[in-house]
């Protein structure tokens, strides 16, 4: 009796343990921890069945399977593209986007792989916008043609469970020729801004100079206070100029002016 139920008791152990142990095997393997920045996408036999929450979550084994989504904002390097504007200049340039995912569930489901997508999306429309923009409007007005990048790829990727947060013109290469031609058109507007500002100063002090002439031939002795005082001005400079006072009485006759000038130098 007793051989029996020690036969009965060895079967049970072998039966049992590897029972437990494939219990616990399947219970480590159906844990899955999801990240506060991430969500679960769970399908039960090839069916959509929820979004996992953040925590601690069960997925079981061969009946179940589940994708993690990140809902971060991520950042894309759309590559350098050589690309033709509207008035047919040939133009490099890089971008970047940033976009997250809004809805796990699309961005599974609608779309095979949303990250690869985005990037070529973004290269297209980028490609699509700046063909039709001229040059000067993309190099003055380029966060215009940034934000137009971002409407169209937020548009589009929307249906995806995609926003797309913000589009940036990284950089902009022009062909050698070109920033040669454009500094030199710079350059001469720099030098007529420098011409008229030259000008309207000319201008200006001569208008002023016309106000003091006025002001001082309107004074009596105005003009020999001035005259004094340029003389005075004169002979303060560290120079070997030599000033002759000359009496404006000289200039009031000949025969006047022949007498003084024979007196002064006799």
């Amino acid at each position: 009796m007793m051989g029996v139920l020690g036969i009965i008791f060895s079967f049970v152990i072998v039966m049992f343990v590897p029972l437990v142990l494939l219990i616990i095997f399947l219970a480590i393997n159906s844990t899955k921890v999801i990240n506060e920045y991430e969500r679960g996408v769970k399908f039960t036999l090839g069916k959509y069945s929820g979004i996992m929450e953040p925590g601690l979550r069960m997925v079981l084994p061969i009946i179940q399977k589940w994708y993690k989504v990140d809902v971060r904002t991520t950042v894309i390097d759309v590559p350098k593209q050589d690309i033709m504007t509207k008035d047919n200049i040939s133009a490099i340039v890089n971008a970047v986007v940033y976009y997250r995912v809004s809805d796990a569930k699309k961005a599974i489901i609608e779309i095979k792989d949303y990250k690869y997508a985005v990037s070529q999306l973004a290269q297209t429309t980028m490609r699509e916008i700046i063909g039709e923009t001229e040059l000067d409007e993309l190099l003055s007005q380029r966060d215009a043609t940034a934000k137009k990048i971002e409407v169209i790829l937020d548009e589009v990727t929307d249906p995806w469970g995609i926003k797309v947060e913000s589009v940036e013109l990284k950089e902009i290469i022009l062909p050698s020729s070109l920033v040669r031609i454009i500094s030199q058109e710079a350059e001469a507007e720099r030098e007529k801004r420098a011409i008229l500002l030259r000008a309207q100063g000319e201008m200006e002090s001569s208008k002023n100079l016309r106000d003091a002439a006025k002001e001082l031939t309107s004074i009596k002795g105005g003009v020999l206070l001035r005259t004094l005082q340029t003389i005075h001005s004169l002979s303060t400079d560290k120079s070997k100029t030599k000033v002759y006072v000359i009496p404006s009485e000289l200039f009031n006759g000949e025969e006047k002016s022949g007498n003084l000038i024979k007196k002064l130098f006799k």
